[in-house]
């Protein structure tokens, strides 16, 4: 690789690290080239990404990021995982480490506040910004609905009254 491609990787690299919600560091040493592509396929089915690149490189990247925090993590074989949804990346990363022991979750960064692998096991049991909107409509939308069931209840009880009225007076 270059000096301009690694000039490019890193301001890549940096754009990404000052956009993304999370990013979540973990080794792969192991790693199939099949396990890789389920895993990249799993990370674009939620709206991540995952992203190999050098470790020094890397670095330099993190400088001036509000992640920069996550840099001491960056030792052998690492991948990077992230997403601006702040539970998708670390989800799908803890989800694909429980089934492929080789994937080991390093740690990560959530903002300024650093995670350890305990901090991104906890983020990725906390529903998804998909999940919790879908939540807060159906919070908004419940009372409307009750509403509008006790407002049409007593005109249902006129109804059921008066057919029995007229049930009874045909039986008469």
């Amino acid at each position: 690789m270059d000096r301009t491609a690694k000039a490019d990787l890193v301001s890549t690299l940096n754009g990404v690290f000052n956009q993304s919600a999370v990013v979540v560091v973990a080794h792969y040493k192991g790693l199939t080239v099949a396990d890789m592509q389920k895993l990249r396929s799993q990370m674009k089915q939620a709206g991540a990404t995952v992203k190999v690149a050098k470790n020094s490189l890397a670095g330099i990247a993190l400088d001036g990021t509000d992640v920069a925090s996550i840099k001491p993590l960056l030792k052998g074989p690492t991948l990077l995982a992230y997403s601006g949804d702040p539970v998708a990346a670390a989800k799908v990363a803890v989800d694909f480490a429980k089934t492929n022991d080789k994937l080991v979750i390093l740690g990560g960064a959530m903002g300024k506040t650093t995670l350890s692998p305990d901090g991104v096991k906890a983020l990725a049991s906390l529903p998804s910004l998909d999940e919790l909107r879908a939540k807060i409509v159906g919070l908004v939308q419940a009372p409307a609905t009750k509403i509008a069931q006790v407002v049409n209840a007593p005109a249902a009880k006129l109804a059921r009254v008066f057919g029995a009225y007229a049930t009874k007076d045909e039986a008469a």
